[in-house]
C-alpha cells in the first residue's frame, strides 16, 4: 500500500475519529488504503468500514477483510451509495483530499509535469472531461477564472490568452505541448511552484473537486449520528477555507446563525481549534505532506 500512496497525518486523523470498536465508519478517499488500514486496526469484529474511491486502480489495494466494504464511486454520492447498501447512519467520516502519490507517479495519467503524457488528469478514467478538453474548449475568460481561483495564479488572463493563441494554431494534446506554449511565462526561480499551481487548477476543474467536496460535507450532516466525527485533510487554501467554514457554522460562508438569545446554532462542535499540520519528521519523510491541514469536528 505504501508504494501506492503514503498516508498523511494518519495517526492524528484516525485518533480524531475517536473510533468505537463496534462502530461504522467511512473513508471517502481509500487510495492506497493507509488510513483505512489504521481504522480497521481499531475496529472490533462487529465494526464496519466503508471505503470510497472512483479510481479502479485503488480497488486492487482493498484487503480481504469482512469488515471492509469497498465502494467504487465518487464520494460526492456518499449518502446515496451508502443507502443502497442499507447504511443510513455512520459514526465517523474521514477524507484525505487531493491526489495520491500513485497518480503523480503514473505518467500516462497526466497529473505531473515531470512527464510528457496526454493532458488527462481524470481521477476516474471513464470521466468525460480531460485537461485537454478544458484547455482546448473553454473560453479565455473561463480559463483565467480557473487559474486564478483554483491555482491562485497571478496574471491569469495573460496565461489564458497565451494558451488560446497557441491552441488556435493546433490543439494542445500533451503536457509537453502545454509546457512549450507557456514557457515564456513561467518564472525560472519558482518554476516548480508555478507549474504545480497550474496543474492543480486544471485537476480541480477536470474532476469537479470543489463541488464534490461541498456535496460530501453537506451529506455528512445527514449521515453522521449525533456525536459522530468528521475529519478532513486538505492541501490548498481554497479547500481548507471551505472545510473550516463548514465545521464552524454548517455552511460554506462561515456565518454562524444565532437564536433569539444570541446563542450559536452551529450543528458542529470543533475538535481542532486550529488546523493540525505535519511535523518536521513527516514532511522530511514525505515532502508531499508539507501543505496538509487537518481539521475535525463533532456533530451536535
Amino acid at each position: 500500500m505504501s508504494e501506492y500512496h503514503i498516508p498523511v497525518l494518519a495517526p492524528e486523523s484516525v485518533q480524531l475519529l475517536d473510533i468505537r470498536p463496534g462502530g461504522t465508519y467511512v473513508d471517502l478517499t481509500f487510495g492506497g488504503g493507509g488510513h483505512s488500514g489504521m481504522i480497521l486496526e481499531s475496529l472490533g469484529e462487529g465494526g464496519r468500514l466503508w471505503a470510497f474511491d472512483q479510481d479502479p486502480d485503488a480497488a486492487r489495494n482493498a484487503p480481504d477483510d469482512p469488515r471492509l466494504g469497498f465502494i467504487a464511486g465518487n464520494f460526492r454520492f456518499m449518502r446515496g451509495l451508502l443507502r443502497e447498501r442499507g447504511v443510513e447512519r455512520v459514526d465517523g467520516i474521514l477524507a484525505d483530499l487531493g491526489v495520491s502519490s500513485h497518480h503523480f507517479d503514473t505518467p500516462h495519467r497526466g497529473f505531473s509535469f515531470r512527464f510528457d503524457a496526454p493532458l488527462d488528469m481524470r481521477m476516474n478514467p471513464s470521466g468525460r472531461l480531460t485537461a485537454a478538453k478544458v484547455l482546448n474548449t473553454y473560453t479565455e475568460e473561463n480559463l483565467a477564472a480557473i487559474f486564478a481561483r483554483y491555482g491562485e495564479l497571478e496574471r491569469s488572463y495573460r496565461l489564458a490568452a497565451t494558451i488560446v493563441r497557441r491552441r488556435d494554431e493546433a490543439p494542445l494534446e500533451t503536457i509537453g505541448e502545454l509546457l512549450g506554449a507557456i514557457e515564456p511565462l513561467v518564472p525560472k526561480q519558482t518554476r516548480t511552484k508555478y507549474l504545480s499551481k497550474l496543474f492543480q487548477a486544471l485537476r480541480i476543474e477536470v474532476n469537479g473537486e470543489i463541488a464534490a467536496l461541498e456535496m460530501a460535507l453537506d451529506q455528512s450532516l445527514k449521515v453522521l449520528v449525533p456525536g459522530g466525527r468528521l475529519v478532513v485533510i486538505s492541501y490548498h487554501s481554497l479547500e481548507d477555507r471551505i472545510v473550516k467554514n463548514f465545521m464552524r457554522s454548517g455552511n460554506f460562508g462561515g456565518e454562524v446563525e444565532k437564536d433569539f438569545y444570541g446563542r450559536a446554532l452551529s450543528p458542529w462542535k470543533p475538535i481542532t481549534r486550529k488546523a493540525v499540520i505535519p511535523d518536521a519528521a513527516e514532511t522530511a519523510a514525505n515532502p508531499r505532506a508539507r501543505s496538509a491541514k487537518l481539521r475535525a469536528a463533532e456533530k451536535i
